[in-house]
This record gives structure tokens, C-alpha cells and sequence, in this order.
């Protein structure tokens, strides 16, 4: 009996062995056959990248490119290639492509829940780097891990293994738009790479493992203590005795220091990628192509900088949402003595913190060490250790506190973020849930010159200037008034602030019955004053005494596009749909004079011989653009939005003094969306404010408090320098000074406007003659419906 169940057993197990090996030969056949070739690994054919160059020339990003200076293994100085095995992959030399007990480790310490770490050798990453993709999750995941483990051994057949290494010398990429160790070289130190020496070598070699974090140029610590990392290693496998391995930890820094100025602006350089290639297709990465934006790099920089710092001001208001995640850290020595192994297992942890959740520019990441009530100890590795107590901890206070939950709650091992002050002080931050943009354009032209469509093209690629599409809320006031002007409505026109109801069945749907945003109503006020107050009332009254089909119409002569903007009532108060490179582009008509032009980003492309392949003939205002609206109306809605800057809901813009600033702030219901658009004569910029899935910023968050400290704070670096230009009144309109309503509505103090010749005020006074004027027939009209 006995006998028979081992003889059951073994044929069972023979049979399973035989299915699995004949299943595992298949599959391997069906991947080894959907590989590509291993010619396309030493096919070094020049590839000329796209580049994209400010209006100054100042490059702003390469696409498509490889820039590369190829080398033979026999070139590459033997302590550059040891340091590179010495960080990557020391048993490179024994292993068949995949080293089985780094592997088996790493699934053991993933599985028992310590810090994730991969056991990927430099013949993995050739192939990881040259074919796959970066899949981790799902069915995909284990499709990209099986299809790296046998292109890992096709390559390990095919190819001995020092040609292995010279493809990974050449190709792997290490940050600064290098790739290969050569390009590296020059790039960082600005030398060949047979003259680079081991303190530099080991800087290098540490590159791989995440280019961004570990770049010196950006993260000069995290560098650094990589740097001394890869030279220890080297240090234990014998490439370096003693004195030269502590040589190399002496030596001071060498890298380059012409490395050009850093202008942040994927977003617009990603739309320049897409044009091109709709352009020329696939040869737009490989021509060598030169494209010359309208972007000036000084204020694009100061556009992002400025967006970052509105976006992190606001959410320093809110609540701290409790750390990104958690990495599992050795515990702390008992005796409060660290060894070297302490130190070493405590690196390591960090180093996966910082593969998990990499540096977000000026956010830094950080991991907590300690923490209680009365201070948090954060780390960022040797040499970057803080204690932060007291106010330093006040942000991040109601995930000390002892009924915070477990996964808000901060600890030891939790990963949070840091930012550091003009004087270097830590200061603990998170990682925004919320979305800005911010567009500025010259009027004139309809020239881009400066463009960030969110917080961080890393994470969120989605264009808010472009894509966006959200409710302008009161910045869209003024085209409801621009149009009321052609309809007889003054600016000094007296309308009353009281409340509103609408019923259903007038409606058509449920009732309605709007507010001011301050819930306060002022009663009768001029249209100047309740554009400058933003009063919704005001601007409901408006709308319906011109109507929402003419008011529907008439914004189209913006460049709005009707069918985004219903011709309701709630048009009045921005409920229509548009994105801030249309405010933009419809602001412009205020700014230029009445003239509608298109937005454009790219002024030519040209390929390596010089030859113009694109150029673009932008239309320019008081020249061969469209007359959108009447001149005399762009400049009366320009003083009126003057106004909204010098003592209205923007008043904040008066701190750049200047007195040529005109704008709009917006805040839709229940604060959903933020925004505020204002321009002089020669720039126009809109920012907006918001969440991607729409949500409130904040009871009393508004564009005013969000969106105009951005403006303000990139306009600080973007007109500094730029002359104030007087607004020039056009033919056709008329100074009169205003003598009161004639009714006592509004104060009898005479106030001096700006009127159509054709539509004087009810009672002024004439600046020449001096005598008094009475009420127009029209305005009589015009009266009765807005009372």
C-alpha cells in the first residue's frame, strides 16, 4: 500500500514537472520570439535631438535625444568600471544575468514586509532599459518581469560579458540629459572620462539608481552620501586600500559651474513636442530640429516659482493629511550606540524611502526617526538629521496626538515632506492634493510668454491652461458688462443691490435665489462700484436687462465658444465653462483695445542647416487683426477693471505699484474654483486654482486670497523694468462729471466718468460749458428695467 501511494505521489509530481516544463519551454519560445533583436543595442547611429530654445535662445529641454560620447571597455579607466560594479552589481563577473541569492533575498525581506529593495543586475537593466517597459502592477507586471528574465539570458548567451558591460557604459542614463558614462562625464565635470577620478567615478556610478534624486547639481547631500556609499563598497571589495580610499572621501567637489540657468517649463515644452510631431512625425526626435518658443525664460521661472509658492501658501492652511507612506527602519540601538551595521542597514532603509518616494524639486523628502508630542526627529540621511519642536511641529500636530488614526498617525519610519526656509531652517510640508495654472500673454500679438499648467509635471502631466475646463466664476463679469455698454448701460448707471428670487416654474427647474458672496446687499450703487465689489445682484440685473441670448452672442467676439456658456441667468455669475488660456486670450481684447489675436507658443522651427521648416505670422493688434469690440468699449471696461485693482475685490495688486493694473478676481460657488486675470497695456496673465476632481478649496478661500498672489508674485519679476504706458481715451467717447443720481440713490457728489458720445449720463455736468445735462430717453428705458 505503502509503495503504491510513493508510486502515485512520484508520478503525479513526474507529470506536474513534465506539464510545467513543457508549459515553461512554450512560454519562454512565445517570449524569446516576441523579443527584438540585439542589433538595436549596438546601434549607435547619431540621433540629432528636438530641441526647444526661450525667444533668448536659453535651452529649455531636448527631446528624442541621446546624447552620447561612446567609448570601448578598454577606454573606461579601470576604477570607473569598478565603481560601477561596486554600486550596481559586484558579482556581475559569476552570475548567468540573474543573481539568484540577491533575488531570493529580496523576495524574502518584500515578502516579511522590510524596506522593498530589487535585485536587478547590470544585464537586467540593459534589458529593462533598452526594451521594457516600467509596468509593476497586475498581469502587465509579471509580463515585464518575465519578458526581463529572458531577454536577460538571451543577452547573457549572446553577448560575453564585458560586452555587457560596455552597452550598459554607454546607454544607461544618468540625468542631465546624459546617457553613458562618457556623456556623463562632460556633463557633470565637464571632462573626458578617461580623466575623471575615483571621488568622481563613485559619484557616477551612484547615479543610476534614481538620476533625479541623486543628482549633485540638485541634491548635493543625497550626492553626496551616495558618493561615500559606492567608495565604501569599493573600499570592502578591495578596488581602494586605505589611503585611497580616504582620499577619495577627502577630496572636495569638482563639479561643474557653468551649467546654465534651470527654467521650469515641461508643460509648454511637452505642447511643443506634440506640435512638432504632429508636424514631421517620428523624425522629430532624430532631425535635430530647433524650435524657438515666444516663452522668456527670466519669467517663465518666475511664473513656476511663483505658482509653487501660492500653491504650498495655500496648503499650509490646511490640515496635514498624515505621512505618504511608511519604510520599515532597524530598530534603534538599546545602548544608544550605532555600529557600522546599524548605520549601514539605517542607509539602506532611507535610500529605499528616496527610490519610493523621490524629491519633488523643493519639497524634500524626509523620514521620521522619532516622534512624540513635544518634537519630531527627521532624517534625510548621515549628516541631515533635524529636531524640530515647538512651532516647528505645529503643522503636523494632529498626527502626534494619541486618537490619531494608524495610518495618519507619525512614527518611526513614516515619510513626510520638507521644505527649508531663506535661512535654511526646516519647515514640514505635504505633498498638494490641490492643482493651479497660471498663463501670461503679450496682448498685442497673442505671444505666450509664460506657461505652467499645474504643480508637477512629474506626477500630474495633465494641462490646466490648455485642458482645463472650469467655471470662471466672476472673472467673466466683465464680458457681461463690455456687452451691456453697447446696450445703453453705463458705467455710472445706478443699479440696485437687493435680493433676488426666482421660482421654479420661472426657472425651470427649482428655485433659485442667489447672494453676494458676503452675503450683504448695499442697495442702489453705480456699475463701476458693484464691478469692483463683484456684486452678483448688480451683475443679474445687468444680464437681464440686456438678455442672456444677446449677452450669449456678444461673448463670442472674445473668442468664447457659445455652447460652453448657456444663456441663463447664471451667465452673469460665470457659470459657463472655459480654461485660462481662453480668459487669457479674451482679456487680451481689453488690453490691446478692442483687438482679437490667437494665442501662439512656437515662433519658428529650423533644422540643423538653418532651413525654416515652420514660422509663425501671428496677427497683430491695430494692424491686420480682427476688431472684436468697439475701442471705446476696451478702454472704458480697462478703467473700470482699473478700478477693481485700486479699491476693489484685487486691491492686493496695488503692492506692485504700479497704476496701469487691471483685472477681475473669480470664485465660484462654494469655492470650488479660484481665479484671477488681469493685464496691462503689454502682458496679460490669468492664474486659476483648483482641484481635478472639483471640490471646495475652503470656506473662506477665494480668488482674491488663492489665485492673485500669484499673479502678483510672478508680475514682481515679469514687469520689472517695463515702462507704465497712459491710457489713451479712443475718439467717440466723452469726460463728463456726474451730478448725482438726480433721486438721492447714490451720493450727490459729482463724479467724473467715461460715456459714449451717443449714450450721455442721466445728469452731468458738460467740462466745457459747465451746465447741467437731464436724462436721456434711453437711459429712462434702461432705468425702469434695472429697478
Amino acid at each position: 500500500m505503502f509503495k503504491r501511494w510513493v508510486v502515485y505521489l512520484a508520478s503525479v509530481l513526474g507529470g506536474l514537472l513534465l506539464v510545467g516544463g513543457v508549459l515553461g519551454t512554450l512560454v519562454w519560445a512565445l517570449i524569446s520570439a516576441r523579443l527584438p533583436s540585439l542589433d538595436v543595442l549596438t546601434d549607435y547611429q547619431p540621433k540629432l535631438p528636438l530641441r526647444v530654445l526661450s525667444e533668448e535662445g536659453t535651452v529649455l529641454a531636448e527631446f528624442g535625444e541621446e546624447r552620447r560620447s561612446i567609448v570601448k571597455l578598454a577606454e573606461v579607466p579601470v576604477h570607473v568600471r569598478q565603481a560601477i560594479l561596486a554600486a550596481e552589481d559586484a558579482n556581475f563577473y559569476e552570475h548567468s544575468g540573474v543573481d539568484w541569492l540577491a533575488a531570493l533575498r529580496a523576495a524574502y525581506t518584500n515578502t516579511m514586509g522590510g524596506p522593498r529593495s530589487g535585485a536587478g543586475t547590470i544585464t537586467m537593466q540593459v534589458a529593462r532599459n533598452f526594451f521594457l517597459t516600467r509596468e509593476r502592477s497586475g498581469v502587465a507586471g509579471y509580463l515585464r518581469k518575465a519578458n526581463e528574465v529572458v531577454l536577460t539570458f538571451k543577452i547573457e548567451r549572446d553577448l560575453t560579458k564585458d560586452q555587457i558591460l560596455e552597452l550598459y557604459i554607454n546607454q544607461i542614463y544618468l540625468g542631465q540629459r546624459a546617457y553613458g558614462f562618457a556623456a556623463a562625464a562632460k556633463a557633470y565635470y565637464g571632462k573626458p572620462l578617461e580623466k575623471v577620478t575615483v571621488a568622481e567615478a563613485a559619484m557616477l556610478a551612484g547615479l543610476p539608481k534614481a538620476p533625479s534624486s541623486f543628482n549633485p547639481f540638485v541634491n548635493p547631500k543625497r550626492a553626496a552620501l551616495r558618493q561615500q556609499y559606492v567608495l565604501r563598497r569599493m573600499h570592502e571589495l578591495d578596488y581602494l586600500n586605505d589611503a585611497n580610499y580616504k582620499a577619495a572621501l577627502a577630496a572636495p567637489p569638482t563639479l561643474k559651474t557653468d551649467t546654465g540657468p534651470t527654467v521650469h517649463s515641461e508643460y509648454l515644452n511637452e505642447m511643443v513636442r506634440q506640435f512638432v510631431f504632429d508636424l514631421v512625425g517620428e523624425t522629430a526626435y532624430t532631425r535635430g530640429l530647433s524650435v524657438t518658443t515666444t516663452i522668456k525664460a527670466r519669467d517663465q521661472e518666475a511664473a513656476y516659482q511663483a505658482l509653487r509658492r501660492g500653491v504650498l501658501d495655500y496648503e499650509r492652511r490646511q490640515a496635514f493629511r498624515g505621512p505618504e507612506g511608511y519604510v520599515e527602519l532597524p530598530a534603534p540601538p538599546k545602548d544608544g550606540k550605532e555600529t557600522k551595521e546599524s548605520k549601514e542597514a539605517l542607509a539602506e532603509a532611507i535610500e529605499t524611502a528616496f527610490s519610493q518616494f523621490p524629491d519633488a524639486d523643493d519639497l524634500l523628502t524626509a523620514v521620521v526617526l522619532e516622534a512624540s508630542p513635544k518634537r519630531v526627529i527627521i532624517t534625510r540621511g548621515e549628516g541631515e538629521t533635524y529636531t524640530l519642536e515647538g512651532e516647528a511641529i505645529r503643522f503636523v500636530r494632529n498626527a502626534l496626538a494619541e486618537n490619531a488614526s494608524s495610518g495618519e498617525r507619525l512614527r518611526r519610519g513614516a515619510v513626510l515632506r520638507m521644505t527649508q526656509d531663506e535661512k535654511g531652517a526646516p519647515r514640514l510640508t505635504q505633498l498638494p492634493q490641490v492643482e493651479a495654472a497660471l498663463v501670461a500673454l503679450d496682448p498685442n500679438d497673442g505671444a505666450v510668454r509664460s506657461l505652467v499648467g499645474g504643480f508637477d509635471f512629474g506626477k500630474n502631466q495633465y494641462n490646466h491652461v490648455t485642458q482645463a475646463s472650469r467655471q470662471p466664476g466672476s472673472s467673466f463679469k466683465p464680458f457681461i458688462y463690455s456687452a451691456a455698454l453697447e446696450k445703453g448701460i453705463t458705467s455710472t448707471t445706478v443699479i440696485n443691490d437687493a435680493p433676488l428670487f426666482f421660482p421654479a416654474a420661472q426657472t425651470g427647474g427649482e428655485d433659485w435665489e442667489p447672494k453676494n458672496y458676503d452675503g450683504k446687499f448695499e442697495g442702489p450703487m453705480r456699475v463701476r462700484t458693484a464691478l469692483a465689489k463683484s456684486k452678483n445682484m448688480v451683475s443679474i440685473r445687468v444680464l437681464r436687462s440686456i438678455g442672456p441670448s444677446y449677452a450669449q452672442d456678444y461673448i463670442t467676439k472674445f473668442g468664447f465658444d457659445p455652447k460652453q456658456h448657456p444663456a441663463y441667468l447664471t451667465l452673469a455669475l460665470g457659470a459657463g465653462q472655459t480654461n485660462p488660456m481662453q480668459m487669457a486670450a479674451a482679456y487680451s481684447v481689453f488690453a490691446n483695445g478692442g483687438y482679437r489675436v490667437k494665442p501662439y507658443f512656437i515662433k519658428k522651427i529650423v533644422d540643423p542647416k538653418g532651413t525654416v521648416i515652420f514660422e509663425e505670422s501671428p496677427v497683430v493688434a491695430g494692424k491686420d487683426a480682427e476688431q472684436a469690440i468697439d475701442p471705446r468699449n476696451a478702454f472704458i471696461m480697462t478703467t473700470m477693471l482699473r478700478d477693481v485693482v485700486r479699491a476693489g475685490t484685487a486691491a492686493k495688486a496695488m503692492a506692485l505699484g504700479r497704476g496701469d493694473l487691471a483685472g477681475k478676481t473669480g470664485t465660484t460657488n462654494d469655492s470650488v474654483d479660484a481665479w484671477f486675470a488681469g493685464f496691462n497695456q503689454s502682458l496679460v496673465g490669468v492664474a486659476w486654482v483648483g482641484f481635478d476632481q472639483p471640490k471646495s478649496l475652503g470656506e473662506r478661500e477665494t480668488g482674491g486670497g488663492v489665485a492673485l498672489p500669484i499673479w502678483i508674485n510672478y508680475m514682481k519679476t515679469a514687469l520689472k523694468g517695463v515702462p507704465e504706458i497712459p491710457l489713451k481715451p479712443p475718439g467717440g467717447v466723452v469726460s463728463a462729471t456726474v451730478s448725482g443720481d438726480g433721486e438721492g440713490l447714490v451720493d450727490t457728489g459729482a463724479v467724473s466718468d467715461w460715456f459714449y458720445s451717443e449714450f450721455p449720463p442721466r445728469r452731468f455736468v458738460d467740462p466745457l460749458t459747465g451746465n447741467e445735462g437731464g436724462r436721456s430717453k434711453q437711459d429712462e428705458e434702461v432705468r425702469q428695467q434695472l429697478f
